[in-house]
This record gives structure tokens, C-alpha cells and sequence, in this order.
């Protein structure tokens, strides 16, 4: 017996009328937000470095997957069999330059091949930007809408023209603001967000690493800001805006220094 295997035999015993009350109790839907959640701890684990986490937190994601196989399988749905046959034949039909005949040589040929088989494969509605998942974050939707925009050169080709445009955005979120109409405003926001992202990959970065890192940046500076309010008597909520801003200014002086 495989680990896998012995995995499923676990999973399908929790879920069996003596197993666990809890996990007798889950569906596919009332699982989705523990399955989006450990795969933003696999994120973190990838990102800290931290094999050992790592592997923990991918442990956990495979629960959820053995989990969510089990319960179509016992509602006669598909088995995680059918699960793992389907990405294999997948995987083979999408990389023909690996298991056919296709000359796709390059990251971004292999891309390209890549879009254009799964259009084919897919059916209902044929829109280029139709398999764009509804389920992602709002920064990575934006960026995934941008990369595959782009490989059909619908994409600025320098990037003085993406600072152009950011700085268009921000002008008409400025006069929206002034104008006080909620729903321009709204507009205008978005609109910037998401020229933001644009600039953030012509950068060759990812939109919602940069905010990650910048909120984290924050949350370090705002700890570091409330113990040395509390070192000189002071205490968050009773501190004036003009004494919190003058010691964060102290501690982006200190961090530069």
C-alpha cells in the first residue's frame, strides 16, 4: 500500500458512519474556504523558505483533495482515480512538444501552445478570456486578465506608456473624488488598482506579492510604533495623529539609516 493510498483509506474511514461526526458533516462547498486558506499557508511556507512547514501545509492541502475526492466518490460523482487519470491525459495533450510532435521551444511558445489547446478543449463559451477563474484573488485575477491579454499582443509595449496610464487613472480617481459621486469614485478606484497591477508585471513582478510585502512592511512598522508609544506612557486610541506620525517618521529614519 501506497502513503496515498493509505491516506484515502483514512480519509474514507472519517467519513464513514463511525468515523468523525465533523467530517461526516463536510461538502465540496463547505470546504472550499479551508482549501483556499492552506493553499495561501503552502504560499507562505514557499515564500519563508521553511521546508518543514512546507511540507506540512502541503500535507494539509492533500487532505483537502483526498477529502473532496471522497465525497463525490461516495455521491457516485467521480473517484480521485478519475481525478488523477484526467490530469495525466490533460497534461499529456497540452505538451505535445514533450509527448508528440510539436517544434514549441521556449517558455512562451510552450504558453502560447499551451492557451490555444485549451481553447479548443473547452466548450460552451469560446470568448478568449473565458476560462479566467472567478475565484481568484482580485490583484491575481487582474494580472492572469493582463498575461493572457498580452499573449495576444493586446499589452503596452513600453513602460513609460503604463506610468502614463497610471497617472491617467489617478487624475480621473482625483476628479471622481472631488465630484463626490460614490459610484465614480468606485469606478475610478478599481480602474487604478488596476493599472497599478499592469505597471507591477511590466515590472516583472506580482501585484499581490508587492501589497503582501508592503502590509507586512506596515504591520512591522505599526508594532514597532505602538511599543514606543508605550516606552514614553502613551497608549494607542489616546495618541494624537500628530504624535503617532511623528514617531513613525523616527522609524523610517531608522530603517533607512
Amino acid at each position: 500500500m501506497t502513503e496515498f493510498e493509505r491516506l484515502r483509506d483514512i480519509v474514507a474511514r472519517l467519513r464513514s458512519p463511525d468515523g468523525c461526526p465533523w467530517d461526516r458533516e463536510q461538502t465540496n462547498a463547505s470546504l472550499v474556504p479551508a482549501l483556499l486558506e492552506e493553499s495561501y499557508e503552502v504560499a507562505g511556507a514557499v515564500y519563508a523558505q521553511d521546508d518543514a512547514n512546507l511540507r506540512e501545509e502541503l500535507g494539509d492541502l492533500l487532505l483537502l483533495i483526498a477529502m473532496h475526492a471522497q465525497i463525490a466518490s461516495e455521491e457516485k460523482r467521480f473517484d480521485v482515480d478519475e481525478i488523477a487519470r484526467e490530469v495525466s491525459e490533460k497534461l499529456i495533450r497540452r505538451h505535445p512538444h514533450v509527448f508528440g510532435k510539436s517544434e514549441a521551444r521556449g517558455s512562451e511558445a510552450v504558453v502560447r501552445q499551451w492557451e490555444a489547446i485549451k481553447r479548443k478543449e473547452k466548450k460552451g463559451d469560446t470568448h478568449y478570456l473565458a476560462s479566467l477563474p472567478m475565484a481568484l484573488p482580485a490583484l491575481m485575477r487582474a494580472e492572469k486578465a493582463q498575461k493572457k491579454a498580452a499573449r495576444v499582443n493586446f499589452d503596452w509595449r513600453e513602460l513609460r506608456d503604463v506610468i502614463a496610464k497610471v497617472e491617467e487613472e489617478l487624475n480621473e480617481t482625483k476628479s471622481a473624488v472631488a465630484s463626490t459621486e460614490a459610484r465614480m469614485i468606485a469606478d475610478e478606484i478599481g480602474d487604478l488598482l488596476f493599472a497599478v497591477v499592469n505597471l507591477a508585471r511590466k515590472c516583472q513582478f506580482e501585484a499581490e506579492s508587492l501589497l503582501q510585502s508592503a502590509t507586512d512592511k506596515f504591520v512591522v512598522r505599526f508594532n514597532e510604533m505602538e511599543d514606543r508609544l508605550r516606552a514614553r506612557g502613551g497608549k494607542l486610541g489616546e495618541a494624537t495623529l500628530e504624535e503617532l506620525d511623528a514617531i513613525w517618521e523616527e522609524i523610517k529614519k531608522d530603517t533607512r539609516s
